[in-house]
Protein backbone atom coordinates (compact mmCIF):
# COMPACT_ATOMS: atom_id res chain seq x y z
CA UNK A 1 0.00 0.00 0.00
CA UNK A 2 1.60 3.39 -1.43
CA UNK A 3 2.40 5.81 1.79
CA UNK A 4 0.54 9.28 2.27
CA UNK A 5 4.06 10.97 0.79
CA UNK A 6 4.15 8.63 -2.30
CA UNK A 7 -0.13 8.94 -3.07
CA UNK A 8 -0.52 12.96 -2.35
CA UNK A 9 -0.10 15.14 -5.87
CA UNK A 10 2.43 17.40 -5.21
CA UNK A 11 2.96 21.10 -5.93
CA UNK A 12 5.93 23.13 -6.27
CA UNK A 13 6.09 26.76 -5.24
CA UNK A 14 8.00 30.03 -6.05
CA UNK A 15 7.25 32.67 -3.88
CA UNK A 16 8.26 36.45 -4.80
CA UNK A 17 7.83 40.19 -4.12
CA UNK A 18 6.94 41.81 -0.68
CA UNK A 19 5.80 40.42 2.40
CA UNK A 20 2.31 40.85 1.64
CA UNK A 21 2.47 38.71 -1.31
CA UNK A 22 4.73 36.34 1.20
CA UNK A 23 1.64 35.97 3.14
CA UNK A 24 -0.18 35.35 0.39
CA UNK A 25 1.91 32.19 -0.34
CA UNK A 26 1.72 31.23 3.04
CA UNK A 27 -1.93 31.04 2.60
CA UNK A 28 -2.24 29.60 -0.73
CA UNK A 29 0.42 26.98 0.99
CA UNK A 30 -1.89 26.22 3.71
CA UNK A 31 -5.05 25.34 1.88
CA UNK A 32 -2.77 22.89 -0.13
CA UNK A 33 -1.93 21.40 3.04
CA UNK A 34 -5.35 21.15 4.11
CA UNK A 35 -6.50 19.80 0.97
CA UNK A 36 -3.78 16.96 1.38
CA UNK A 37 -1.20 18.15 -1.17
CA UNK A 38 2.44 18.02 -0.29
CA UNK A 39 5.27 20.91 -1.63
CA UNK A 40 8.37 19.83 -3.24
CA UNK A 41 11.68 20.87 -2.85
CA UNK A 42 12.48 20.76 -6.96
CA UNK A 43 10.67 21.44 -10.46
CA UNK A 44 11.96 17.39 -11.07
CA UNK A 45 9.10 16.20 -8.22
CA UNK A 46 6.51 18.66 -8.65
CA UNK A 47 3.16 17.99 -10.53
CA UNK A 48 2.81 21.29 -11.26
CA UNK A 49 4.35 24.99 -9.96
CA UNK A 50 2.66 28.10 -8.41
CA UNK A 51 4.88 31.51 -9.31
CA UNK A 52 2.96 34.11 -6.83
CA UNK A 53 4.73 37.23 -8.60
CA UNK A 54 5.52 40.91 -8.22
CA UNK A 55 4.63 43.52 -11.24
CA UNK A 56 5.02 46.79 -9.27
CA UNK A 57 8.48 48.01 -11.11
CA UNK A 58 10.01 46.82 -14.22
CA UNK A 59 12.84 44.75 -12.65
CA UNK A 60 10.16 43.07 -10.61
CA UNK A 61 8.23 42.77 -13.67
CA UNK A 62 11.34 40.94 -15.53
CA UNK A 63 12.45 39.09 -12.04
CA UNK A 64 8.75 37.21 -12.05
CA UNK A 65 8.61 36.79 -16.16
CA UNK A 66 12.07 35.01 -16.05
CA UNK A 67 11.10 32.76 -13.21
CA UNK A 68 7.58 32.01 -15.10
CA UNK A 69 9.97 30.85 -17.74
CA UNK A 70 12.61 28.88 -15.53
CA UNK A 71 9.26 27.07 -14.16
CA UNK A 72 7.79 26.25 -17.79
CA UNK A 73 11.13 24.69 -19.10
CA UNK A 74 12.22 22.87 -15.54
CA UNK A 75 8.62 21.43 -15.31
CA UNK A 76 5.87 22.90 -17.91
CA UNK A 77 2.24 23.20 -15.89
CA UNK A 78 2.13 26.20 -14.54
CA UNK A 79 0.00 28.23 -12.54
CA UNK A 80 0.76 32.18 -12.25
CA UNK A 81 -0.50 34.46 -9.28
CA UNK A 82 0.11 37.50 -7.78
CA UNK A 83 0.46 41.39 -8.65
CA UNK A 84 2.17 40.55 -12.31
CA UNK A 85 -0.73 38.39 -12.98
CA UNK A 86 -3.44 41.46 -13.15
CA UNK A 87 -1.15 43.70 -15.04
CA UNK A 88 -2.22 44.25 -18.56
CA UNK A 89 -0.20 46.20 -21.92
CA UNK A 90 -1.41 49.18 -23.71
CA UNK A 91 -3.57 46.83 -25.92
CA UNK A 92 -5.34 45.39 -22.92
CA UNK A 93 -3.73 41.66 -23.31
CA UNK A 94 -2.61 40.00 -19.94
CA UNK A 95 1.57 40.33 -19.88
CA UNK A 96 1.77 37.20 -18.30
CA UNK A 97 0.02 35.55 -21.25
CA UNK A 98 1.81 36.93 -24.09
CA UNK A 99 5.43 36.31 -22.61
CA UNK A 100 4.38 33.09 -21.76
CA UNK A 101 1.11 31.49 -23.37
CA UNK A 102 1.92 28.04 -22.48
CA UNK A 103 0.70 28.81 -18.53
CA UNK A 104 -2.18 26.78 -17.34
CA UNK A 105 -3.88 29.37 -15.69
CA UNK A 106 -3.36 33.49 -14.43
CA UNK A 107 -5.10 35.09 -11.57
CA UNK A 108 -4.19 38.54 -9.60
CA UNK A 109 -3.07 39.12 -5.99
CA UNK A 110 -4.87 37.85 -2.85
CA UNK A 111 -6.98 35.09 -5.41
CA UNK A 112 -6.73 32.09 -2.93
CA UNK A 113 -9.94 30.62 -4.00
CA UNK A 114 -8.80 31.01 -8.01
CA UNK A 115 -5.91 29.38 -7.33
CA UNK A 116 -7.52 26.32 -5.56
CA UNK A 117 -9.64 25.65 -8.18
CA UNK A 118 -6.89 25.69 -10.76
CA UNK A 119 -4.72 23.74 -9.23
CA UNK A 120 -8.31 21.65 -8.83
CA UNK A 121 -8.68 21.63 -12.50
CA UNK A 122 -5.14 20.53 -13.65
CA UNK A 123 -4.32 18.60 -10.42
CA UNK A 124 -7.27 17.05 -8.56
CA UNK A 125 -6.88 16.62 -4.87
CA UNK A 126 -6.61 13.70 -3.04
CA UNK A 127 -9.85 12.09 -2.43
CA UNK A 128 -9.28 12.47 1.93
CA UNK A 129 -7.63 15.26 3.01
CA UNK A 130 -5.32 14.81 6.12
CA UNK A 131 -6.39 17.76 8.29
CA UNK A 132 -4.28 16.21 10.64
CA UNK A 133 -1.39 17.36 9.13
CA UNK A 134 -2.19 21.39 8.98
CA UNK A 135 -0.83 23.08 11.94
CA UNK A 136 -2.92 25.45 13.41
CA UNK A 137 -0.87 28.80 12.74
CA UNK A 138 -0.76 27.23 8.90
CA UNK A 139 2.15 27.13 6.86
CA UNK A 140 5.12 29.43 6.91
CA UNK A 141 7.67 30.56 5.08
CA UNK A 142 9.55 32.81 7.20
CA UNK A 143 11.84 30.88 10.28
CA UNK A 144 9.62 29.73 12.88
CA UNK A 145 10.62 32.16 15.34
CA UNK A 146 9.06 35.08 13.13
CA UNK A 147 5.82 35.76 11.24
CA UNK A 148 4.31 38.08 8.99
CA UNK A 149 0.96 39.07 10.33
CA UNK A 150 -0.99 40.73 7.26
CA UNK A 151 -4.43 42.89 8.34
CA UNK A 152 -5.56 43.97 5.49
CA UNK A 153 -5.40 44.46 1.73
CA UNK A 154 -5.58 47.29 -0.67
CA UNK A 155 -5.18 50.88 -0.37
CA UNK A 156 -7.06 53.62 -0.35
CA UNK A 157 -4.19 56.22 -1.54
CA UNK A 158 -3.78 56.97 -4.91
CA UNK A 159 -0.33 57.94 -5.24
CA UNK A 160 0.66 59.11 -8.66
CA UNK A 161 3.81 56.69 -8.76
CA UNK A 162 2.02 53.79 -7.25
CA UNK A 163 -0.45 51.05 -9.26
CA UNK A 164 -1.19 49.03 -6.24
CA UNK A 165 -4.82 49.96 -5.87
CA UNK A 166 -5.28 48.82 -9.35
CA UNK A 167 -3.58 45.26 -8.60
CA UNK A 168 -4.94 44.51 -5.04
CA UNK A 169 -8.12 47.12 -4.57
CA UNK A 170 -9.33 49.15 -2.24
CA UNK A 171 -8.28 48.65 2.08
CA UNK A 172 -10.47 45.75 2.50
CA UNK A 173 -9.26 45.01 6.31
CA UNK A 174 -9.90 41.96 8.29
CA UNK A 175 -12.23 41.25 11.20
CA UNK A 176 -10.21 42.03 14.03
CA UNK A 177 -11.00 38.79 16.18
CA UNK A 178 -9.58 36.76 12.79
CA UNK A 179 -6.37 38.75 13.23
CA UNK A 180 -5.75 38.17 16.81
CA UNK A 181 -6.65 34.42 16.51
CA UNK A 182 -3.91 33.94 13.82
CA UNK A 183 -1.21 36.07 16.21
CA UNK A 184 -2.48 34.19 18.97
CA UNK A 185 -1.89 31.12 16.95
CA UNK A 186 1.57 32.39 16.06
CA UNK A 187 2.86 33.09 19.74
CA UNK A 188 1.96 29.55 20.32
CA UNK A 189 3.37 27.91 17.50
CA UNK A 190 6.79 29.61 19.39
CA UNK A 191 6.81 32.71 17.36
CA UNK A 192 9.03 35.21 19.06
CA UNK A 193 8.56 38.19 16.73
CA UNK A 194 5.25 39.16 14.80
CA UNK A 195 5.86 41.32 12.11
CA UNK A 196 2.68 43.63 11.53
CA UNK A 197 1.92 43.99 7.60
CA UNK A 198 -0.50 46.05 4.91
CA UNK A 199 -0.57 48.45 2.25
CA UNK A 200 -1.43 51.18 4.98
CA UNK A 201 -1.24 49.85 8.74
CA UNK A 202 -2.63 53.13 10.30
CA UNK A 203 -5.63 53.23 7.99
CA UNK A 204 -7.04 49.62 9.28
CA UNK A 205 -10.64 49.34 9.95
CA UNK A 206 -11.75 52.60 8.15
CA UNK A 207 -13.08 50.47 5.35
CA UNK A 208 -15.56 49.64 8.12
CA UNK A 209 -15.83 52.63 9.95
CA UNK A 210 -14.19 50.92 13.10
CA UNK A 211 -16.75 48.48 13.79
CA UNK A 212 -17.02 46.65 17.20
CA UNK A 213 -15.74 42.88 16.74
CA UNK A 214 -15.38 40.53 19.49
CA UNK A 215 -11.93 38.91 20.89
CA UNK A 216 -12.42 36.45 23.89
CA UNK A 217 -15.72 37.54 24.56
CA UNK A 218 -14.30 41.25 25.08
CA UNK A 219 -15.66 44.31 22.40
CA UNK A 220 -12.70 45.00 20.60
CA UNK A 221 -12.64 48.19 17.44
CA UNK A 222 -11.45 47.42 14.47
CA UNK A 223 -8.84 49.94 14.88
CA UNK A 224 -5.14 50.23 14.61
CA UNK A 225 -4.80 51.37 18.16
CA UNK A 226 -6.99 48.65 19.86
CA UNK A 227 -5.21 46.44 17.60
CA UNK A 228 -1.57 46.82 18.45
CA UNK A 229 -2.88 46.78 22.31
CA UNK A 230 -4.54 43.75 22.10
CA UNK A 231 -1.21 42.37 20.45
CA UNK A 232 0.62 43.87 22.97
CA UNK A 233 -0.99 42.50 25.44
CA UNK A 234 -0.78 39.21 23.75
CA UNK A 235 2.75 38.99 23.07
CA UNK A 236 3.89 40.07 26.77
CA UNK A 237 1.89 36.56 27.62
CA UNK A 238 4.27 34.69 25.52
CA UNK A 239 7.42 37.09 25.92
CA UNK A 240 7.31 38.16 21.99
CA UNK A 241 7.76 40.95 20.30
CA UNK A 242 5.18 43.19 17.73
CA UNK A 243 7.27 45.00 15.61
CA UNK A 244 4.77 47.95 13.06
CA UNK A 245 5.42 48.28 9.36
CA UNK A 246 3.84 50.34 6.61
CA UNK A 247 2.63 53.25 9.11
CA UNK A 248 1.59 56.28 7.42
CA UNK A 249 1.96 59.68 9.64
CA UNK A 250 -1.92 60.21 10.37
CA UNK A 251 -2.27 62.14 13.86
CA UNK A 252 -3.99 58.91 15.45
CA UNK A 253 -0.30 57.10 15.17
CA UNK A 254 0.78 59.28 18.28
CA UNK A 255 -1.42 56.99 20.00
CA UNK A 256 0.59 54.17 19.41
CA UNK A 257 3.99 55.67 20.55
CA UNK A 258 3.02 55.23 24.63
CA UNK A 259 2.29 51.53 23.65
CA UNK A 260 5.85 51.47 22.53
CA UNK A 261 7.15 51.99 26.42
CA UNK A 262 7.60 47.94 27.65
CA UNK A 263 9.73 45.36 25.86
CA UNK A 264 6.55 44.10 23.94
CA UNK A 265 5.19 46.52 21.16
CA UNK A 266 8.43 47.88 19.85
CA UNK A 267 9.76 51.20 19.86
CA UNK A 268 9.72 50.74 16.01
CA UNK A 269 7.78 52.32 13.10
CA UNK A 270 8.29 51.65 9.15
CA UNK A 271 6.80 55.25 7.74
CA UNK A 272 7.32 55.39 3.73
CA UNK A 273 7.20 59.55 3.60
CA UNK A 274 9.08 59.36 -0.24
CA UNK A 275 9.83 62.73 0.24
CA UNK A 276 9.94 65.66 2.26
CA UNK A 277 9.27 69.18 -0.61
CA UNK A 278 5.49 70.29 -0.03
CA UNK A 279 5.20 70.43 -4.08
CA UNK A 280 7.20 66.77 -4.86
CA UNK A 281 4.50 65.48 -2.63
CA UNK A 282 1.71 67.06 -4.28
CA UNK A 283 2.88 65.61 -7.30
CA UNK A 284 3.40 62.15 -5.71
CA UNK A 285 -0.27 62.87 -4.35
CA UNK A 286 0.95 61.77 -0.76
CA UNK A 287 -0.83 63.07 2.13
CA UNK A 288 0.90 65.44 4.66
CA UNK A 289 4.00 67.70 4.24
CA UNK A 290 8.20 67.74 5.27
CA UNK A 291 7.12 70.13 8.21
CA UNK A 292 4.41 68.23 9.15
CA UNK A 293 6.64 65.13 9.48
CA UNK A 294 9.65 66.25 11.56
CA UNK A 295 7.19 67.85 13.92
CA UNK A 296 5.59 64.14 14.05
CA UNK A 297 9.07 62.80 14.14
CA UNK A 298 9.96 65.17 17.12
CA UNK A 299 7.15 64.34 18.94
CA UNK A 300 7.25 60.56 19.03
CA UNK A 301 11.17 60.91 20.10
CA UNK A 302 9.80 63.05 23.01
CA UNK A 303 7.52 60.24 24.15
CA UNK A 304 9.93 57.23 23.43
CA UNK A 305 13.68 58.83 22.84
CA UNK A 306 14.68 54.82 22.10
CA UNK A 307 12.18 54.95 18.57
CA UNK A 308 13.74 53.26 15.74
CA UNK A 309 12.10 54.84 12.65
CA UNK A 310 12.41 53.64 9.37
CA UNK A 311 11.52 55.24 5.84
CA UNK A 312 11.71 55.14 2.15
CA UNK A 313 12.16 58.28 0.04
CA UNK A 314 11.93 58.59 -3.90
CA UNK A 315 14.75 60.84 -5.69
CA UNK A 316 14.48 61.83 -9.42
CA UNK A 317 10.24 61.75 -9.37
CA UNK A 318 9.11 63.88 -12.65
CA UNK A 319 9.59 67.36 -12.26
CA UNK A 320 11.84 67.03 -9.27
CA UNK A 321 14.64 70.11 -9.08
CA UNK A 322 17.80 70.80 -8.02
CA UNK A 323 16.34 72.81 -5.18
CA UNK A 324 13.36 70.57 -4.40
CA UNK A 325 16.18 67.77 -3.86
CA UNK A 326 18.54 69.93 -1.76
CA UNK A 327 15.04 70.35 0.69
CA UNK A 328 15.12 66.45 0.86
CA UNK A 329 18.65 66.56 1.87
CA UNK A 330 18.00 69.13 4.53
CA UNK A 331 14.92 67.29 5.41
CA UNK A 332 17.08 64.41 6.40
CA UNK A 333 19.82 65.74 8.16
CA UNK A 334 17.23 67.00 10.37
CA UNK A 335 15.06 64.18 10.69
CA UNK A 336 18.15 62.13 11.31
CA UNK A 337 15.97 58.77 10.60
CA UNK A 338 18.00 56.03 11.64
CA UNK A 339 16.81 53.32 9.03
CA UNK A 340 16.37 54.53 4.87
CA UNK A 341 15.78 53.25 1.93
CA UNK A 342 16.33 55.10 -1.10
CA UNK A 343 15.39 53.98 -4.97
CA UNK A 344 16.15 56.20 -7.96
CA UNK A 345 12.25 56.91 -9.69
CA UNK A 346 11.23 54.28 -12.09
CA UNK A 347 8.63 54.94 -14.30
CA UNK A 348 5.75 52.10 -13.87
CA UNK A 349 3.48 51.28 -16.75
CA UNK A 350 -0.05 52.61 -15.68
CA UNK A 351 1.36 55.08 -12.77
CA UNK A 352 -0.18 58.72 -13.20
CA UNK A 353 3.31 60.06 -12.30
CA UNK A 354 4.43 59.05 -16.47
CA UNK A 355 2.52 61.92 -17.38
CA UNK A 356 3.98 64.37 -15.36
CA UNK A 357 6.58 66.79 -17.47
CA UNK A 358 9.84 67.67 -17.20
CA UNK A 359 11.14 63.79 -16.20
CA UNK A 360 14.12 63.64 -14.57
CA UNK A 361 17.32 62.06 -16.66
CA UNK A 362 18.47 58.38 -15.44
CA UNK A 363 21.91 59.55 -14.67
CA UNK A 364 20.40 62.40 -12.40
CA UNK A 365 17.79 59.59 -10.99
CA UNK A 366 21.11 57.56 -9.69
CA UNK A 367 23.61 60.45 -8.63
CA UNK A 368 20.66 61.62 -6.45
CA UNK A 369 19.71 58.72 -4.83
CA UNK A 370 23.97 58.34 -4.22
CA UNK A 371 24.04 61.19 -2.65
CA UNK A 372 21.08 60.41 -0.27
CA UNK A 373 22.50 57.00 0.67
CA UNK A 374 26.18 58.61 1.51
CA UNK A 375 24.15 60.98 3.76
CA UNK A 376 22.45 58.06 5.01
CA UNK A 377 25.18 56.01 5.76
CA UNK A 378 26.83 59.40 7.82
CA UNK A 379 23.64 59.18 9.64
CA UNK A 380 23.28 55.61 10.41
CA UNK A 381 27.00 55.59 11.63
CA UNK A 382 26.39 58.25 14.34
CA UNK A 383 22.82 56.96 15.62
CA UNK A 384 24.20 53.48 15.60
CA UNK A 385 28.04 54.52 17.15
CA UNK A 386 25.80 55.92 20.37
CA UNK A 387 24.87 52.46 20.93
CA UNK A 388 28.27 51.22 21.73
CA UNK A 389 28.05 50.84 25.56
CA UNK A 390 24.49 50.27 25.97
CA UNK A 391 22.90 46.51 26.58
CA UNK A 392 20.23 45.57 23.98
CA UNK A 393 17.54 42.68 23.67
CA UNK A 394 18.65 40.71 20.88
CA UNK A 395 16.30 37.81 19.06
CA UNK A 396 18.92 35.05 17.93
CA UNK A 397 18.20 34.53 13.89
CA UNK A 398 21.77 32.05 13.61
CA UNK A 399 24.28 30.26 16.04
CA UNK A 400 27.27 28.54 14.50
CA UNK A 401 30.62 27.69 15.57
CA UNK A 402 32.15 31.54 15.09
CA UNK A 403 29.36 33.36 17.09
CA UNK A 404 25.65 34.41 16.62
CA UNK A 405 23.74 36.88 14.77
CA UNK A 406 20.71 38.49 15.95
CA UNK A 407 18.60 41.86 15.68
CA UNK A 408 17.72 44.05 18.65
CA UNK A 409 14.45 46.30 18.46
CA UNK A 410 15.74 48.54 15.72
CA UNK A 411 16.18 45.64 13.47
CA UNK A 412 13.88 44.04 11.16
CA UNK A 413 14.45 41.35 9.48
CA UNK A 414 16.29 41.49 6.06
CA UNK A 415 15.65 45.12 5.47
CA UNK A 416 17.61 46.51 8.73
CA UNK A 417 20.96 45.42 10.14
CA UNK A 418 22.35 42.83 12.46
CA UNK A 419 23.52 42.55 15.50
CA UNK A 420 27.06 40.32 15.53
CA UNK A 421 27.87 37.73 18.74
CA UNK A 422 31.07 36.90 19.09
CA UNK A 423 32.80 34.13 21.24
CA UNK A 424 32.91 33.06 23.63
CA UNK A 425 29.81 33.21 25.37
CA UNK A 426 28.69 33.45 29.26
CA UNK A 427 30.38 30.14 30.70
CA UNK A 428 27.44 27.44 30.62
CA UNK A 429 24.78 29.52 28.30
CA UNK A 430 23.80 28.19 25.46
CA UNK A 431 22.63 30.66 22.63
CA UNK A 432 19.67 29.03 20.96
CA UNK A 433 18.00 30.44 17.74
CA UNK A 434 14.65 31.91 18.69
CA UNK A 435 15.72 33.13 21.67
CA UNK A 436 16.26 36.46 23.41
CA UNK A 437 19.66 37.47 25.12
CA UNK A 438 21.21 40.23 26.26
CA UNK A 439 24.31 41.75 24.01
CA UNK A 440 26.67 44.25 25.58
CA UNK A 441 27.13 46.41 22.48
CA UNK A 442 31.21 46.89 21.99
CA UNK A 443 31.10 48.65 18.11
CA UNK A 444 29.43 49.70 15.31
CA UNK A 445 29.52 50.47 11.90
CA UNK A 446 27.22 52.45 9.42
CA UNK A 447 25.01 49.79 8.80
CA UNK A 448 25.33 46.45 11.60
CA UNK A 449 26.61 45.89 15.37
CA UNK A 450 28.89 43.81 17.25
CA UNK A 451 28.88 42.72 20.91
CA UNK A 452 29.11 39.98 23.75
CA UNK A 453 27.33 38.21 26.47
CA UNK A 454 28.42 38.86 30.09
Amino acid sequence: MPSISEAAPKVGFVSLGCPKALTDSEQILTQLRAEGYETAKSYDGADLVIVNTCGFIDAAVQESLDAIGEALNENGKVIVTGCLGSKKDASGEEIVRKVHPKVLAVTGPHALGEVMDAVHMHLPKPHEPFLDLLPPQGVKLTPKHYAYLKISEGCNHRCSFCIIPSMRGDLVSRPVADVMLEAENLFKAGVKELLVISQDTSAYGVDVKFRTGFWNGKPMRTHMTDLTRALGELAQQYDAWVRLHYVYPYPHVDEIIPLMQGNHVLPYLEVPLQHAHPDVLKRMKRPASGEKNIERIRAWRELCPDITIRSTFIAGFPGETEEEFSYLLDFLREAKIDRLGCFAYSPVDGAAANAIENPVPDEVREERRGRVMQLQEQISRERLQSKVGKTLRVLIDAVDHNGATGRSAADAPEIDGVVYIKLPYEPGRELKLGSFVDVQITAADAHDLWGRVD
